[in-house]
């Protein structure tokens, strides 16, 4: 257990930080998530609706600092090379 006012004080910051991390991470992967299962029901139409959320929501966590700018740029790449091919078969 900490001692010093500073290491109790570090320890409700990151607490603090912990809790927003989680908040951030939850939010992006849950549209993430809702976007795949759009793709898995064949449902192209709203996929490309909540593709746009899911890249705000990821770009977001980077920007806060609760995941890597690159993580973010990957998963959202990820996700719309899966928009794109499902929209070139559904339509080929």
């Amino acid at each position: 257990m900490a001692h010093t006012r500073s290491a109790k004080k570090r320890i409700r910051q990151a607490e603090k930080r912990r809790l927003l991390n989680r908040y951030h991470i939850s939010r992006m992967k849950t549209a993430i998530k809702r976007v795949e299962e759009a793709l898995k029901n064949k449902d192209i139409e709203t996929a490309e609706k909540l593709l746009p959320l899911a890249q705000k929501l990821a770009y977001r966590a980077a920007a806060k600092g609760a995941i890597h700018k690159n993580e973010a740029a990957r998963r959202v790449s990820r996700i719309a090379r899966k928009v794109s091919a499902a929209k070139q078969s559904a339509s080929a």
